[in-house]
């Protein structure tokens, strides 16, 4: 990784080439040298919401200036964007348009919109190059990275997609600091996530700037942004199709897609959800684990208290239960879980019956916080 005053520089090689990532303070703008011959005489397809779009639009104007021409391709806020119907009608515009096997796409908003966005660009004419310009937290420490798009299906989140990287991902925290600060607590959830397995070091900055986190400071949010991406990429290099060692990324998420299942994506943030998840995976850790580090448990409870995350509401054992076995993530031999031993060490446990985990979860739905 390598920094400027303001832009952090990453890479993700993965077999089908490298996606080059910048963070920081006024990205959008600093990339133009490095988008210029990629988007010269060629059409821009960018995808984003109308609220988005009236908000930092003007932001794009340095981008779109390099392109042959710039088409603009609108979807509506939130997860219900992700829908095979919205990819349909975007394929249909983008032929209207006369998009080519060289034409260029760039997606800008959350994690929503990249998502879809960039599963559009791995279906269109069997695939062309795209750009992620994520502009909430919570896509540029996570979603935006790593090559996964799909879209929702009535029997779970992402069931439908494809591994298609994006050429760049330029993560610009300055579109950050009018996030409310639900958004930006729902993203450093998911950096704590990677912190509290992969980067302690990271986990211990965030716990001492966690107010200026929270209040959107760009400056601050750069090197967190940079430090999680890293943290990411090195593991989706190490396993860039989920065979194994990526699912180290999923702590936290078994149970908290099944709440947001459970919830129908309403009351809570995906961040809130997987914040519920990292405790209960820790309870059941606690469980499991005759060494468990509950210095460690205890730790990573008291930061989540911190974020005064809205309450639990009221949910039933085994309708989340089934909600995890039909979870994408799952196997013909069942959930894996990931579960924390201790600071940076997580374990992927299989077997764990459905009867183990159904008891505690009772009793952690009584009382998440015990």
């Amino acid at each position: 990784m390598t920094f400027s005053s303001t832009i952090h520089r990453l890479k993700l090689d993965h077999p089908a080439g490298r996606c080059q990532i910048l963070a920081g303070s006024g990205v959008l703008t600093a990339a133009a040298d490095d988008l210029r011959s990629w988007l010269a005489g060629r059409t821009l397809f960018i995808l984003s919401t109308p609220r988005l779009r009236a908000i930092h639009g003007g932001a794009l104007q340095a981008v779109e200036a390099l392109a042959g021409r710039a088409v603009a391709l609108e979807v509506e806020d939130g997860e219900s964007a992700k829908q095979v119907s919205r990819a349909e009608r975007l394929w249909q515009e983008m032929l209207a348009a006369g998009g080519k096997r060289d034409s260029r796409l760039l997606t800008f908003g959350g994690g929503s919109v990249g998502d879809l966005g960039g599963f559009v660009a791995g279906c269109f004419l069997r695939g062309i190059e795209y750009v992620q310009a994520p502009t909430t937290l919570l896509a540029q420490v996570d979603a935006a990275v790593g090559g996964k798009t799909g879209v929702d299906q009535p029997g779970g989140k992402n069931t439908v997609g494809l591994f298609h990287h994006p050429r760049w991902v330029l993560s610009d925290t300055s579109m950050l600091t009018t996030l409310p600060r639900g958004e930006l607590r729902s993203g450093l959830v998911e950096v704590i996530k990677m912190a509290a397995l992969l980067d302690p070091p990271l986990l211990e900055r965030v716990e001492e700037q966690l107010e200026a986190l929270l209040a959107g400071d760009a400056d601050a949010l750069g090197p967190v942004v940079a430090a999680a991406a890293q943290a990411k990429c090195s593991v989706v290099e190490r396993d860039p199709k989920e065979g194994d060692w990526r699912r180290i990324l999923n702590f936290g998420h078994t149970l908290g897609h099944a709440i947001e299942g459970a919830l129908a994506y309403q009351d809570l943030r995906h961040g809130e959800a997987v914040a519920y998840g990292m405790l209960f995976a820790s309870r059941l850790a606690a469980r499991r684990f005759a060494d468990f580090d509950q210095a460690f448990g205890d730790r990573l409870c008291r930061l989540l208290r911190r974020f005064e995350l809205p309450p639990l509401p009221a949910l039933d054992a085994g309708e989340l239960l089934g909600f995890m076995t039909r979870d994408k993530k799952a196997t013909e031999d069942g959930l894996v879980w990931v579960l924390p031993r201790a600071l940076g060490r997580g374990e992927m446990v299989s077997g764990i019956l459905a009867a183990e985990v159904g008891e505690e979860l009772v009793s952690f739905l009584e009382n998440p916080w015990g």
